[in-house]
């Protein structure tokens, strides 16, 4: 019964981080989500929310992942 209410009396941060990869669009959001958990703990759901790349010359340069990372928050 105390998991239930601690998962009722969490608090989750969300933050929004852009991955780029020369590959794709998939290793662009890896890139992003590796780094990310260098610095903060307990990540807990990744939602891409929006993809572009970078074109030069007509040519794409970088695949961009915009992506939202939440994880609990506090102790």
């Amino acid at each position: 019964m105390a998991k239930q209410s601690e998962a009722t009396d969490s608090v989750y941060k969300i933050v929004e981080v852009i991955g780029t990869s020369t590959r794709s669009w998939e290793e662009a959001a890896k890139n992003a989500v590796k780094t990310a958990s260098r610095t903060l703990r307990d990540l807990r759901v990744a939602e891409v929310v929006k993809q572009d790349m970078k074109v030069e010359n007509g040519k794409i340069k970088a695949y961009r992942t915009r992506v939202l990372l939440s994880f609990k928050y506090g102790s």
